[in-house]
């Protein structure tokens, strides 16, 4: 036997659990019959795959034993079993658990609403010490000799021993702590409270659940067995979808929406789908499962089916039971199969139309959804273009109109002023950076509506989509912004001709060019790119993923109406010294950098050009 110590952070979550953080205790029964569900399906796949497995899968089981004398209840099942390195891997170090996000997140929250973290995690199997004081785990793989037993009372150590006669699977026995009605801590040795759990979580689990009798009572199996998603939705309730969605999710809230679909034909199969009402932890983390789940004729086949939903639509969670399929195929094929791509574009767009559908008849539940997964959404629109129109028809955006709620594309448009052609967006790292910018002074000044966008996804979509409605996208700090009439914009670049000529050649090394500004009302000058430029943001964004980029100079805009602008312009035109002009230029392009947020190229310089200008002025 040998005695092995718990990482730190498994210590601290092990203490959280003795100690009660979770409001509802039933959850551990949950999570153990989720876990030996998971272990029958992937014993049944891997006997699929692998002829000469040994291993017996003639009867399939799930069984709940209670010792009312000792005070221990075991869960027990005949599946996969697990190796001694998967015995320490997965339970003694929690080594691919995500325990320090647990740690963060549980600090983040009140205890009232820490339950759905405990799936959300993979640490379900920890959840047994809410209810015990010692847990004994004895398992056995098909493919090993022996089997293994795990043994730890919720301290600081652990013991794994090798056990010679262990039967194919695993059973976890606790030994229950004392019933405490002020801890909300149950008599779970009661075969009726036990009964009550499992009808409501597991009563759709595919393999019978027995709950073995005490007194030679006859064995009962307590769950009806029934697929959810294969019974017509008026005999489901929405307690029975929420607890199946909780089961395929491992999340404690309640889904958003159920998505239900049923194609008959040439090809047949079913899905039922769930919006979730918060995005998990691991959303936008490279290590995070797609959520749909694939079975044939009711067999499951793999978890996190990635062929069967794309990967903006990741936080999508539930089943889709195909019926032609082979039951050994792999990703391999999946990836090539035709029917498991017209299963993906009719689930893909069957969830489109329900976000649509969300919009206009449910809007509380669309908010939801735009806050907690607008963002990740927003990245078809660079990688589905088939679905474009119909996820931009679903997306919203904060816009200077209002403060708090956002808009449609369709209601932009449909407010948009008389001769507008252009769609007006700005992209930014926060709504007061986007407000505070320069560039907006005569739009908004003028009455024009501009989306604030501050999504990183933002700064990729905007350059790949070009129209919504025949409405072209028009970014206010690129390209030019004709705001005034053509005349007089045709006098005032020849009165400031010899300016902008100076300029441009004295800040030859960071701009590319000098011209005047429509966009402008109080500020001397912003900093803008060409039309196909990359924005500063979006070069940041490559460089930190390590992709080097020829520098982009950027140009120069002026405001002919800023004294500051009037009085450079006719200190040159007075015969003024160029090179004593030439630190106001600097400083006329440092400003502008600055007052959208941006790095100045040589900012010891700056102050030292700034100090010195001060200095002189007083």
């Amino acid at each position: 036997m040998e005695t092995l110590e718990f990482q730190s952070e498994a210590r601290q979550l092990l203490q959280l659990m003795i100690h009660s953080v979770y409001s509802n205790k039933d959850t551990f029964l949950r999570e153990l019959v989720s876990n030996a569900s998971d272990a029958l399906d992937k014993l049944r796949l891997e006997a699929f795959r692998d002829k000469d497995l040994d291993a017996d899968t003639a009867d399939p089981r799930i069984t709940i034993e209670v010792d009312r004398a000792e005070r221990t209840l075991t869960v027990r099942d005949n599946g996969i079993g697990m190796t001694r390195d998967d015995v320490v891997a997965l339970i003694g170090t929690i080594a691919k658990s995500g325990t320090a996000e647990f740690l963060r997140a549980l600090k983040e929250r009140d205890g009232s609403s820490s339950d759905e973290l405990i799936g959300q995690f993979g640490i379900g199997f920890y959840s047994t010490f809410m209810v015990a004081d010692r847990v004994t785990l004895v398992t056995k793989h098909p493919r090993s000799a022996e089997g293994v037993r795990w043994e730890s009372d919720g301290g600081g150590t652990y013991t794994i021993e090798p056990v010679a006669d262990a039967q194919q699977g695993t059973a976890v026995t606790l030994r229950l702590k004392p019933a405490d009605d002020d801890d909300h801590l149950p008599d779970y040795t009661d075969p009726a409270r036990l009964r009550q759990i499992v009808k409501r979580y597991a009563d759709f689990i595919t393999w019978p659940i027995t709950l073995a009798g005490e007194d030679g009572a006859e064995p009962e199996v307590v769950n009806s067995r029934k697929a959810l998603w294969a019974r017509p939705q008026s005999e489901v309730t929405e307690e029975e979808y929420a607890e199946f969605y909780r089961h395929v999710s491992h999340d404690w809230n309640k889904p958003l929406e159920t998505i239900s679909l049923k194609a008959e034909g040439t090809f047949e199969y079913q899905a039922l789908l769930f919006i979730p009402s918060q995005a998990p932890l691991d959303l936008f983390m490279r290590e995070r499962k797609r959520g749909v789940q694939l079975y044939v004729k009711r067999v499951f086949i793999m978890d996190d089916c990635e062929e069967l939903m794309p990967e903006y639509l990741r936080f999508v969670k539930g089943v889709v039971d195909a019926q032609d399929l082979s039951l050994n195929v792999s990703r391999e094929i999946l990836q090539q199969d035709r029917q498991i791509q017209l299963m993906r574009r009719r689930l893909v767009k069957k969830v489109l139309a329900t976000f649509k559908t969300m919009m206009s008849d449910r809007p509380e539940n669309y908010a939801v959804l735009w806050r907690e997964f607008g963002a990740v959404l927003k990245e078809g629109l660079l990688s589905d273009p088939d679905n474009r129109d119909a996820i931009l028809a679903v997306c919203s955006f904060a816009s200077t109109r209002e403060a708090e709620a956002t808009t449609t594309l369709a209601d932009y448009v449909e407010r948009m002023r008389d001769g507008q052609e252009e769609i007006y967006y700005m992209t930014g790292d926060s709504r007061a950076a986007v407000e505070n910018s320069p560039h907006l002074e005569a739009l908004l000044a003028k009455g024009y509506e501009v989306l604030i966008l501050t999504d990183p996804v933002d700064e990729m979509w905007v350059g790949a989509v070009p129209e919504f409605q025949g409405k072209r996208f028009q970014s206010v700090a690129k390209g030019e912004v004709d705001l005034g009439s053509d005349e007089d914009r045709s006098q005032a670049e020849q009165d400031f001709a010899d300016l902008t000529s100076w300029l441009t050649e004295t800040l030859s090394e960071q701009v590319k060019e000098v011209r005047l500004s429509s966009r402008l009302t109080t500020s001397p000058a912003c900093v803008v790119g060409d039309s196909h430029d990359l924005t500063p943001t979006l070069e940041k964004m490559y460089r930190a993923m390590g992709q080097e980029l020829p520098r982009v100079k950027r140009i120069l805009e002026l405001n002919p109406a800023h004294p500051l602008v009037e009085g450079l312009r006719a200190a040159l035109a007075d015969g003024r010294d160029r090179a004593e002009l030439a630190p106001v230029a600097e400083l006329l392009h440092g400003s502008a950098l600055l007052a959208e947020g941006g790095d100045l190229p040589d900012p010891a310089r700056f102050a030292r050009v700034l100090a010195d200008h001060l200095q002189r002025g007083l």
